[in-house]
């Protein structure tokens, strides 16, 4: 299939998606996975649009979708990384399902494609914010009140900021279970939403951020901040996450395509800069960390 219809269908069913999770949040019926994650009726229902929107390109061999809600996504891995298909799209139907679930307006469905094993596509829809982020493959765009009258795009380009007392550094809320952080350096935000960490620094919002998650939760942004000269580093080598690879993972178990290590967002100058500000917790502390139950 020709490079336009994977685009085509990539955009249209990131706006469906996200109109569709859209219309369900006052009526989200949450629940909680045995890993206390959270699901809604409206995960399951972007899901299945999605799969079934993709038929025609899975029916071929040459795709294969790892989705954040089915279970057989796990057994992909292997298949995956040993390049059984040209083509590989990672969804999260609703990524900040916690704030979703609390009918809070700062979520996005997002969907990515690899190009044999590299970033290549991806679209991320925050639909209450009507803000829309998305890479054709060779430029990345945003565009305000999307899918409105009004809807405006701007190219996503290189960007490199100064790192100020006014500036924001993005986290999960599990960064600071294992560092702490200078904030005479800059601030410290926690959305606690991937696609938020990760697709707002790409248009300044944020200089960067701490990120550990899922192979879905950063497919959808992943070559969208790469046009804006962001890359996600190991923090623990310093190496850029520019393609798929094994040792990035989890591998086995329930939590297959979780990274197994954790990372920073930045521009190749900033890292250095926001790796020496992060000062791991000494070690008596971490114990006394790991005795408090996470929320």
């Amino acid at each position: 299939m020709a490079d336009a219809d994977i685009l085509k269908t990539l955009l249209s069913v990131v706006e469906k998606g996200g109109f569709l999770a859209d219309s369900m949040i006052h009526d989200s019926k949450p629940s909680l996975k045995p890993d206390q994650s959270v699901l809604t009726r409206a995960d399951k229902a972007v899901s299945e649009l999605v799969r079934d929107s993709l038929k025609g390109f899975l029916a071929t061999g040459e795709h294969a979708l790892v989705d954040e809600e089915d279970p057989g996504s796990a057994q992909l891995f292997g298949p995956v990384m040993s390049g059984a298909y040209q083509y590989v799209w990672s969804l999260d139907p609703i990524d900040g399902t916690r704030a979703y679930s609390n009918q809070m307006p700062v979520y996005g469905v997002s969907l990515g494609v690899l190009r044999d094993g590299q970033p290549w596509m991806g679209a991320v829809f925050f639909p209450s914010l009507r803000e829309f982020y998305y890479c054709n493959g060779p430029e990345a765009f945003f565009v305000r009140n999307a899918f409105t009258p009004s809807a405006s795009e701007q190219r996503i380009g290189p960007l490199d900021q100064d790192i100020t007392p006014q500036s924001v550094f993005l986290s999960s809320d599990h960064f600071l279970r294992r560092y702490r952080w200078d904030t005479a350096f800059c601030q410290i935000m926690m959305p606690t939403v991937a696609v938020v960490e990760l697709c707002w620094p790409a248009i300044g919002r944020g200089c960067g951020s701490y990120f550990e998650a899922n192979f879905w939760d950063f497919a959808g942004a992943w070559p969208v901040f790469r046009a804006a000269g962001l890359d996600l580093r190991c923090c623990k080598t310093g190496q850029v996450l520019d393609r798929l690879r094994r040792d990035a993972f989890i591998g086995k178990g329930p939590k297959t395509w979780r990274m197994s290590g954790d990372y920073i967002l930045s521009s190749s100058r900033n890292y250095p800069l926001i790796k020496k500000h992060i000062k791991p917790f000494p070690a008596w502390l971490k114990v006394a960390w790991k005795a408090v139950p996470m929320m």
